[in-house]
C-alpha cells in the first residue's frame, strides 16, 4: 500500500477515535445543543412500517435495474412476497402488509407456538371433548376418539394433511382453544407479525382472523429455526395410526394408513411438478381465504421464502404455479436486485441486540423456541449515527460502532439450512 494512502487511513482512524472519545466524554451542555439552536424533534407523523416503508405501499415493489430479471407476468395473487430466508432481505413484494384471511397457513403460527411444549414421544388418549368445535367441512387426518396418539403422530397430521382434528387435540393438550389462541397472538406479537390476529388455532374461517404475506413469511422463518418444524414441513408421506378394530380372528389390532403432504410443490400433482429444492412450508384453502401458500426452497446455496395469498385466477393449483414462478425469479435475481425491505427479527432478538453491555451478546441473542440462536455475520449496512454532520467522514465508523450489535444479528440463518432430504 503506498505511504500516502497509509497516512490518510491512519489519520482517519485517529480522527475517528478522537471524535468518538469527545462524543462520549463531552459535558451534556456541549453534547446536546440548547433549544435556541436545535428545537426538539417533532414526533413521527406515522407509525413506521414493519420491514421498511416500501412494504407498506400499495402495488408491486421491486428495484428493477440492469441485469435484474423482470417479474413474471402471470401473477394474479392479491398479495405476495419473495425474501431471502437467511439474510431477511425482501427482494420483491406486492401488497405485503395487506390483511387477508390466512386459511391453514395459520397453522405455521400454531406449530411455532406449541412445538416446543412436548417431546415427540408424549402420548395422549383422545377424549370426545378434544374434538369439539372442529369446523364443518374441515380438512381432517382421521383422529379417532378414545384412541391414543403420540405428539409426533399429531404433528404429522397437522403438517401433511392440515388436519384440524389433530390441531384441536393438541390445543386441548395445551389447555384449550382459547388459551392456545391467546398464546398464538402473543407469539405473533413477539415475532413482530403485527398484521396477524388469530381467532381459531387451525386457520378455519372466522370473523377478524387475518394475516399478511409479510407476517406469514416471518412466521415461517421463525418456525424453520426449529428442527422438528423443518422435518415435519418437508415430509412428503408418512404412516398415521388408524382405528383399533377386531380382525377376522377376533383379535383387536390397530393398523396404520399412509398420508401424503398436500403441498403440491413438495408432493407433485398432475399439473404441478415437484419444485427443485423445495423444503416446505404450508398451504391452505378455504372459501373466504381462497388458496394461500408459504414455501421455502434452496438452490445453489441460496434459501428463499415465498408467500402467495389468494390468486384471482382460479385455475387448478394456481397458488403453486405462481409460487414456482416467483421462486424462479428470486433465484435468478438474488445477488442482483436491491432489496425493498427486510424481514425483521423477533422483538426479543431486536431488544437484546439494542441493549448495551455484556447482556447483548451479539452472536447468542435469544430467539423463539428451541434451536433458534442467531449466528454472527459480517453483513453491514449504512445509516446515520445521530451525532450530526460535524463528524463528517467519520460518521460511518461511529455508526458501525454504535449499531454493531444490530448489524451482526441482521442475518438470521437457518440451522443446517433446509436442503431437501431424499423422499421415501
Amino acid at each position: 500500500m503506498p505511504a500516502t494512502e497509509k497516512t490518510v487511513r491512519r489519520s482517519l482512524l485517529v480522527a475517528s477515535a478522537v471524535l468518538l472519545s469527545t462524543a462520549l466524554t463531552a459535558p451534556a451542555a456541549l453534547a446536546a445543543p440548547g433549544p435556541a439552536t436545535s428545537p426538539p424533534a417533532a414526533p413521527p407523523a406515522h407509525t413506521p412500517v414493519v420491514g421498511g416503508e416500501r412494504l407498506g405501499k400499495p402495488g408491486t415493489q421491486v428495484n428493477l435495474a440492469a441485469g435484474v430479471p423482470v417479474l413474471p407476468k402471470e401473477l394474479s395473487a392479491r398479495s405476495w412476497i419473495v425474501a431471502d430466508a437467511e439474510t431477511g432481505d425482501v427482494l420483491a413484494a406486492h401488497d405485503a402488509h395487506r390483511p387477508l384471511a390466512p386459511a391453514s397457513t395459520l397453522k405455521m403460527l400454531f406449530a411455532d407456538t406449541l412445538l416446543p411444549k412436548w417431546p415427540r414421544t408424549t402420548t395422549h388418549r383422545v377424549e370426545p371433548s378434544d374434538l369439539a368445535g372442529v369446523g364443518s367441512g374441515s380438512s381432517m387426518v382421521g383422529v379417532k376418539e378414545n384412541e391414543t396418539y403420540s405428539v409426533h403422530d399429531l404433528w404429522l397430521g397437522v403438517f401433511l394433511r392440515s388436519g384440524n382434528d389433530a390441531v384441536h387435540v393438541l390445543a386441548a393438550m395445551n389447555g384449550g382453544v382459547d388459551k392456545t389462541v391467546d398464546e398464538m397472538n402473543a407469539h405473533a406479537e413477539e415475532l413482530q407479525a403485527l398484521d396477524t390476529h388469530a381467532v381459531s388455532p387451525d386457520g378455519y374461517d372466522a370473523p377478524g382472523q387475518v394475516s399478511s404475506a409479510y407476517d406469514l413469511t416471518l412466521i415461517a422463518r421463525s418456525g424453520l429455526q426449529k428442527k422438528d418444524f423443518r422435518e415435519y414441513c418437508s415430509t412428503v408421506r408418512a404412516q398415521f395410526p388408524g382405528e383399533t378394530k377386531k380382525n377376522k380372528k377376533g383379535k383387536r389390532v390397530r393398523e396404520s394408513f399412509e398420508i401424503q403432504n398436500t403441498n403440491r410443490l413438495l408432493s407433485g400433482d398432475y399439473d404441478v411438478p415437484v419444485y427443485q429444492g423445495i423444503a416446505g412450508v404450508k398451504n391452505g384453502n378455504t372459501t373466504n381465504a381462497g388458496a394461500t401458500f408459504t414455501g421455502v426452497a434452496e438452490r445453489d446455496g441460496k434459501v428463499l421464502l415465498v408467500t402467495v395469498m389468494n390468486p384471482k385466477k382460479k385455475e387448478s393449483n394456481e397458488v403453486y404455479k405462481e409460487t414456482a414462478r416467483l421462486f424462479d425469479w428470486g433465484f435468478a435475481a438474488a445477488g442482483k436486485v436491491e432489496p425493498v425491505g427486510e424481514l425483521v427479527p423477533p422483538k426479543s432478538v431486536a431488544d437484546a441486540t439494542a441493549a448495551p453491555g455484556p447482556s447483548a451478546s451479539p452472536g447468542q441473542a435469544g430467539g423463539t423456541g428451541a434451536g433458534s440462536q442467531p449466528v454472527a455475520s459480517a453483513h453491514t449496512g449504512g445509516g446515520a449515527d445521530g451525532m450530526g454532520v460535524a463528524l463528517g467522514i467519520t460518521g460511518g465508523v461511529l455508526a458501525l460502532l454504535a449499531g454493531g450489535a444490530f448489524l451482526v444479528n441482521r442475518r438470521w440463518p437457518l440451522p443446517d439450512l433446509v436442503r431437501r432430504r431424499p423422499r421415501p
